[in-house]
């Protein structure tokens, strides 16, 4: 018998159709895949299964029996678990109180607590229950999220681009989770656009696009060409990675050392690299290890680093508001979408004055039509699947707003660009025109710093990587000297005292 079955499911929105007629079948104890483009359809589909969002045509069935599923109290009633690609936890409660707020009341936040510890421990999966949601990264939150599903026990467990923000070695240990679980009969539905990991851990395979289904195909079988084919109608393009042609320092980190502010943080101590004009510097690492606080102290979020840390283009900005370094040339991608990144009410438009000033006169007035030309134009280049300027940020897919956002600064011709976790959650396609866009840029001279979780894409554009753990920061690397098993090694602090590549002419000669 059928776990899960969808039957002809449409659902419509007033800009587009988010499923047309889509139909999917899961077996107990089978791992599913559902790929395709941002803005294909899946999440749609998936909320739905879970009873966040009701469908307008089209059959339901569970364990063979057609069901209305009202809300996700009712899915999680019948054994539906679902972690959300945007994470819905409440920033100032702690993970386990979190966690509480969607199990049976009967159990005391203590036992909760226990539990968790207990799950954490069973799938390797590193969650501190007292500490407050918002002091935890991005990478964080994700364990919490999969923690709190799996403490339901589902009968049937919906993964929205679980790995999107987890190292390899995290991965690893989900995979061996998710195939414990399927063992055991659990279904899972499983989202991603890695397709590597897909073909890894998937039997089945359903493609959207457009809203429809194109193909159900055994990944297991498919290459990675063959796949993209299916969800985007083409091969991702390749990236044209030319030898770095290196100028002048332009960020210069000395000695940068930083107490926590949150008592769950990071402190940051003696970060010392620099970046060039015409470089990709690369900053890896496992979630929690300082990356957040430096990031704040970077983009001026954090102005409590001592005098003379944070450097420039020779200029000490590391007392300045992020205002004043915008001015200088420096622009940042945040790493959470909704609530950093944009303001998830606010139109698209609105949206990019919150780092664009081109529609705003000397004395303050805001030219409308100016504004909304930005953000065709951005949603143009970037081919942001929206309904148009005027669409709310929170509308959008993850990995369409992530197009938007990433767009907005690539668009303003920063001199630095700073960006945490570029191609979170977008689409083999959509990730290939983000780097290859970062490339231009750094071909035209800009420096970027990319902190990323994900080692394939720092080995793809980076010219020089270094590793951050525990709150220090190891020597520079070139990427070309670089290996996975090295940077993994080194995220566990394990680098040697003086690295290779430190001198900047020594990474040229190496990246050519």
């Amino acid at each position: 018998m059928l776990r899960l079955e969808l039957v002809n499911i449409s659902k419509q929105y007033p800009a587009v159709k988010a499923n047309d007629s889509v139909n999917l079948r899961v077996e107990p104890g089978e791992i599913h895949a559902v790929l395709g483009e941002n803005g294909a359809g899946k999440s749609t589909m998936m909320k739905m299964i879970y009873g966040a969002v009701r469908p307008d045509e089209g059959e339901i069935r569970w364990n063979g029996q057609q069901v209305q599923i009202k809300n996700p109290q009712e899915a999680r009633a019948l054994g539906i678990s679902m972690v959300f690609q945007h994470f819905s936890l409440f920033d100032t409660l702690s993970a386990a109180e979190n966690v509480w707020l969607g199990l049976d009341k009967s159990l005391s936040l203590a036992e909760v607590t226990q539990r968790m510890m207990k799950v954490e421990k069973e799938y390797g999966l590193d969650v501190e229950p007292l500490r407050p949601v918002h002091s935890l990264s991005v990478g964080e939150r994700q364990r919490v999220e999969i923690v709190r599903a799996l403490m339901t026990n589902p009968k049937c467990l919906i993964l929205d681009e679980p790995t999107s923000v987890l190292t390899p070695q995290a991965v690893d240990r989900l995979f061996v989770t998710l195939r414990k679980l399927a063992s055991e009969g659990t279904s899972i539905l499983y989202i991603s656009h890695k397709l590597d990991e897909i073909r890894a851990l998937c039997t089945n395979c359903t493609v959207l696009r457009g809203g429809k289904v194109t193909g159900m195909v055994d990944p297991r079988t498919e290459t990675n060409a063959g796949l993209s084919r299916l969800m985007i109608g083409a091969e991702p393009p390749q990236l044209q990675h030319r030898p770095a042609n290196l100028g002048a320092v332009v960020l210069d980190v000395r000695g940068l050392t930083l107490a926590k502010e949150d008592h769950f943080g990071m402190n940051l101590e003696g970060i010392r690299f620099d970046v060039r004009a015409g470089e990709i510097v690369g900053i890896a690492g496992v979630s929690g290890n300082g990356q957040q606080e430096l990031m704040a102290a970077m983009s001026g979020e954090d102005q409590r680093a001592a005098k003379g840390s944070i450097h420039l283009f020779g200029k000490d900005i590391s007392q300045q508001p992020p205002r004043h370094r915008r001015n200088e040339g420096l622009h940042f991608v945040p790493e959470e979408r909704l609530g950093r990144g944009a303001v998830p009410t606010l139109s698209l438009a609105a949206n990019t004055l919150l780092t664009r000033t081109e529609a705003v006169s000397g004395a303050g007035w805001i030219s409308t039509g100016h504004v909304t030309k930005l953000a065709e134009s951005l949603i143009k280049r970037f081919y942001v699947k929206a309904g148009g300027p005027e669409s709310a940020a929170k509308s959008l897919s993850g990995g369409n707003l992530q197009k938007f956002i990433v767009g907005r600064e690539i668009d303003a011709d920063p001199k630095l660009l700073i960006v945490s976790q570029p191609t979170w959650g977008v689409d083999v396609g959509a990730a290939a025109q983000i780097r290859g866009e970062l490339l231009g840029l750094r071909d035209k001279g800009c420096a970027l710093l990319v902190v990323s979780e994900e080692l394939d894409e720092l080995f793809e554009i980076c010219d020089r990587m270094v590793v951050i753990a525990k709150g220090k920061v190891s020597p520079s690397v070139a990427t070309s000297k670089a290996t996975v098993p090295m940077i993994g090694e080194w995220m566990s602090g394990l680098w040697p005292q003086s690295g290779p590549n430190n001198n900047a002419a020594e990474v040229a000669h190496a990246a050519a």
